[in-house]
């Protein structure tokens, strides 16, 4: 035992009188006992870790007791973020979409994801097929605007020129937002149907400028999209409902006569079309035919008739002619 009577915190033995000790929080241990309790070692460069009264070796402290992050796997020393059922390296934790650093500005659990709040009010509008405000980052319960291809709630602007705050009717021109008032007063033309701004494609006709989608056949409302149109009394017709309502519609074949038209009987036909209603023989121009039942008959077909059918089918004739 040394003079002082001291003894070693390990081994419970003395100190010789020029023996080297270490101390450490008041207690001494001789050299060769003051090691890591896990791995009987020396402490590498002195540096230890203690843990209910016991010290540890740095890598044998870190895999008893140190957590280990759940994005690079490593030791973490020091602030540790315990999130989602793992710990993490503050600069670990991040944004499972957009990567943002979620150990500060805090995060939302979402379909077993952690999600900064930006993106999880995105996967949010996702599923209900609605916009996210790409200021406010909430989602846009009724009517977004557009402004450099994001959307926003409307009232976060105010009209370039009148200042006023600006709803759903906005128009972006030149990097710039303006109330519909004021965006009509810039020379842009105004669709004849919906009474909008035409900013992109326009179509000009009837007098007036059109979205391309809104300049439609005046009977089957179907846009034009570039094909061709007929006018008529200041409406537009596709090539088909214009025939039928003001053109030549073949009698038999009901399509729209669109070469040489044989015209007959207050009606029309397409010329290979106008034949016999009885036998079914092709006339021309030349061949005499009947009128029967408002249908032509041909002369041989009507030379077979009754004498008493024709004969009332004259008098009708006459008749008809009287008045």
């Amino acid at each position: 035992m040394s003079l002082n009577g001291a003894i070693c915190t390990r081994c419970h033995q003395g100190f010789g009188r020029d023996e080297e000790i270490v101390n450490s929080a008041g207690q001494i241990w001789h050299t060769k006992c003051f090691v890591c309790a896990q791995c009987f070692q020396q402490f590498p460069e002195g540096i230890f870790y203690e843990f209910e009264d016991r010290k540890y070796c740095e890598h044998d402290f870190n895999v008893l007791f140190a957590p280990c992050c759940g994005s690079c796997k490593e030791f973490v020393i020091g602030r540790v973020i315990k999130a989602m059922n793992f710990s993490w390296h503050p600069e670990c934790f991040l944004c499972q979409l957009c990567q943002a650093p979620l150990a500060d500005a805090g995060f939302i659990k979402n379909a077993g994801r952690a999600l900064c709040r930006e993106c999880n009010a995105k996967e949010k509008a996702l599923g209900s097929g609605k916009y996210v405000c790409h200021k406010c980052h909430s989602i846009i319960e009724e009517g977004h605007i557009k402004y450099k291809s994001e959307a926003y709630h409307p009232y976060h602007f105010n009209c370039h020129t009148c200042g006023v705050e600006l709803n759903v009717d906005a128009r972006e021109k030149g990097g710039e937002l303006y109330c519909l008032r004021c965006h009509d007063k810039m020379g842009i033309p105004i669709c004849g149907a919906c009474r909008r701004p035409v900013e992109e494609r326009v179509v000009h006709a009837l007098g007036k400028a059109w979205h391309v989608e809104h300049f439609v056949c005046a009977k089957c409302e179907k846009p034009f999209l570039g094909t061709r149109h007929y006018e008529k009394k200041g409406l537009a017709y596709c090539e088909t409902h214009y025939h039928q309502l003001f053109g030549n519609i073949c009698f038999v074949c009901n399509c729209v006569v669109a070469g040489d038209v044989f015209t007959a009987l207050n009606k029309a036909w397409c010329v290979d079309h106008f034949a016999c209603s009885v036998c079914d023989r092709k006339m021309s121009q030349k061949t005499k035919f009947y009128e029967v039942d408002l249908k032509p008959v041909c002369k041989i077909c009507y030379e077979k008739f009754p004498a008493e059918l024709k004969k009332r089918l004259k008098k009708a004739y006459d008749d008809q002619i009287k008045k």
